[in-house]
């Protein structure tokens, strides 16, 4: 077998299924044609911060945009180019403190959402500078929607990113023990299968300081699914319109179950996971397979923590009054795991 398909852990008989299950699923083995139907190459602006305030404050009319500011304390590099694939640059930007200090700083990756198909990581950028006030360094790296290439080149790139990290540790004056993957919505998924899939062969891509480990040592997942196929998710219903599920896999859910289930983070939780905070909203589908998840973790004596906002709308990290104390959750889980 090809060394890029070498198993990664212990040979038992339920790692061995699960691999089995990803190679099935992802050479197409016992599926329809996939379609590349919703690669057009046109990028998808269906879902920003204005979109989803419009959408929102029908609902909740006293929500406040927040919008991105400038600290004197704070030091941005922003358009860096963290890998590339071909002609196609990638970008990223950080954010830190100016101050130097002594002790190597915690690093924070903030991956957007937008269903794998819209959204821009400059809807982050607010919680970016907040957090960097706070002594975190925050990479914000855009990743290839599903209107430009389809799973898994989004966790190629995501995990390119976490590489590059590991590559500039010294120049940010990161600590490579204390790196996060955070993100919202179809961000927060990625952020947990980042979580889940650390160093796993299959999923690492071929680009960008590949010499280098991608595993994570904590997730916040921001109202971000668990898995794709849970009796809870409601991915995958095409009725109305096509899912971004859909779009991103390039198969309806029913012709091939199995990649769906294989790009499921709860396919692959257990002793290796990080330390996991969900910080939801009230639309109970957002948190698909998450009391599943966190039974394994907490199986393994490995910390979960969640806080879900009453009553709050799914895009509630972008407003007031819901993105002050999101910041202070994520500072505290930090502290609290990273000691």
């Amino acid at each position: 077998m090809n060394s890029y398909f070498m198993l990664p852990y212990p040979k038992d008989r339920g790692r061995i299924k699960t691999w089995l299950m990803i190679l099935f699923a992802m050479t197409g083995i016992k599926a329809t044609a996939q379609s590349y139907a919703g690669v057009t190459n046109i990028r998808d602006t269906s879902y920003s911060t204005y979109s989803a305030y419009i959408n929102t404050k029908k609902e909740f009319p006293d929500i406040k945009v927040v919008n991105e500011f400038h600290s004197k304390a704070v030091a941005e590099k922003r358009n860096i180019t963290y890998n590339a694939i071909g002609k196609r640059e990638l970008k990223t930007d950080v954010f830190y403190l100016v101050k130097d200090t002594p002790v190597l700083r915690t690093a924070i990756i903030i991956i957007h959402g937008g269903g794998w198909r819209s959204g821009n990581r400059t809807q982050h950028y607010p919680l970016a500078q907040k957090l960097a006030e706070l002594g975190y360094v925050c990479i914000t790296p855009e990743y290839r929607l599903s209107t430009e290439a389809l799973f898994p080149a989004a966790i190629y790139d995501a995990k390119a990113a976490i590489r590059w990290v590991r590559k500039h540790a010294g120049k940010y004056h990161i600590d490579t023990n204390r790196i996060v993957a955070m993100g919202f919505s179809a961000g927060g998924e990625m952020a947990a299968f980042l979580g889940t899939t650390g160093n796993m062969p299959l999923f690492e891509g071929t680009n960008g300081f590949t010499d280098l480990q991608t595993q994570v040592n904590a997730v916040v997942d921001i109202d971000g699914t668990l898995s794709f196929v849970h009796p809870e998710t409601g991915e995958g219903d095409d009725i109305k319109r096509t899912s971004a599920g859909t779009y991103w896999f390039g198969y309806p859910k029913n012709d091939n179950f199995k990649l769906w289930e294989a790009a499921s983070p709860l396919s692959y939780a257990g002793g290796r996971t990080p330390p996991t905070l969900f910080l939801n909203s009230a639309v109970e589908r957002m948190h698909a397979g998450r009391t599943d998840y966190m039974k394994i973790l907490s199986g393994y004596n490995i910390y979960t923590e969640v806080h879900t906002f009453e009553g709050a709308p799914h895009s509630f990290c972008l407003f007031e009054p819901w993105f002050q104390p999101t910041v202070n959750y994520i500072d505290e889980f930090l502290k609290k795991v990273f000691k």
